[in-house]
């Protein structure tokens, strides 16, 4: 019996053993793929990475700093808001700075009396003396004058430190420097800002307290081409590119704006801070129409072939 029940055991074994070895060895299903990978459009093209950023005639997206330190007491930027020139961005805690302001002010007044004071006093001697001069020494008199003259001195000092004051408050206020779109605000209320910006808990360093875009009609994109394809590259009259969205079937034709002429070090767009080969590169700026059929971010990575010379 026990026999029987062996050779049961092994039989269901070998079964087990067969039926696993023919699931596993049939080989899965490969899933398709969620979006095409970026193909090269042209016959002989030059690849190269890019990024996304807002268009401006020069530079990349307009990086606000505060002139002074203090705490923020009010944020009045949204991300996403279309601003003007000389909007206000952000108010920092004054208080400090406006207390300033009303002791020069003050001290306006002090300098304006006591040049009223030296004035009558002159005005008196002068009197005196052009009735009989006998009355006042010319050394008064002149002592009485140079008096005079001091005074309007400290008035214009005075008045000098009040606007020195009040331009210093005007600095408690940021303003946009331009039209354009904010896209990130970094520092909230209650922040401590700074002329290097405002302090980063996730990656320790400074960030602008916000970063401005022009208005987003249209959009750069600024491409790294390794130095080793820049012989390939045809002249500026002649270049054509095109730009493929990562996570996307989405291929846009790009308009060349301008070369940067100076070759520099390749820095890593996923924002690692360090290189491990020395790699340089030659930016090229493009230009493409921001009415595309779903919305492209500045900040985004994209693939980008230039039709080869």
């Amino acid at each position: 019996m026990k026999i029987r029940i062996v050779f049961a055991l092994a039989f269901l074994g070998l079964l087990a053993a067969l039926l696993s070895a023919y699931v596993y060895h049939t080989p899965a299903k490969t899933q398709p793929p969620v979006f095409n990978p970026s193909a090269n459009p042209f016959a002989k093209g030059i690849y190269a990475n890019g990024i996304v950023e807002s268009d401006q005639p020069n530079g990349a997206n307009m990086n606000i700093y505060p002139e002074i330190s203090g705490t923020v007491r009010r944020v009045l930027a949204q991300e996403g808001q279309a601003v003007a020139k000389g909007a206000v961005l952000f108010e920092i805690d004054s208080s400090l700075q406006t207390n300033n302001v009303m002791v020069a002010e003050a001290q306006v007044g002090v300098a304006e009396a006591g040049l009223k004071t030296a004035h009558d006093a002159y005005s008196k001697l002068q009197a005196a003396y052009d009735l009989n001069n006998a009355y006042v020494s010319r050394d008064e008199l002149d002592n009485a004058h140079n008096a005079v003259r001091v005074a309007e001195a400290g008035v214009e000092l005075a008045e000098r430190q009040r606007q020195m004051n009040l331009v210093l408050l005007s600095k408690y206020t940021v303003h946009a420097p331009a039209d354009g779109v904010i896209m990130t605000v970094n520092a909230g209320a209650g922040s401590y800002v700074s002329p290097q910006g405002v302090y980063d808990t996730y990656t320790g360093a400074n960030d602008p307290i916000a970063v401005m875009g022009a208005p987003q009609s249209s959009l750069a994109v600024r491409v790294y081409l390794d130095e080793i394809l820049v012989a390939r590259l045809p002249p500026p009259e002649k270049i054509t590119a095109e730009m493929s969205v990562r996570g996307a079937d989405l291929k846009v034709p790009l308009k060349f704006v301008r070369i940067q002429p100076y070759v520099t070090p390749k820095i890593d767009l996923s924002n690692a801070r360090m290189e491990r080969v020395d790699v340089r590169v030659l930016p090229l700026v493009f230009r493409f129409d921001g009415a595309t059929p779903f919305p492209i971010y500045p900040g985004q990575l994209v693939d980008v072939y230039i039709r080869e010379q």
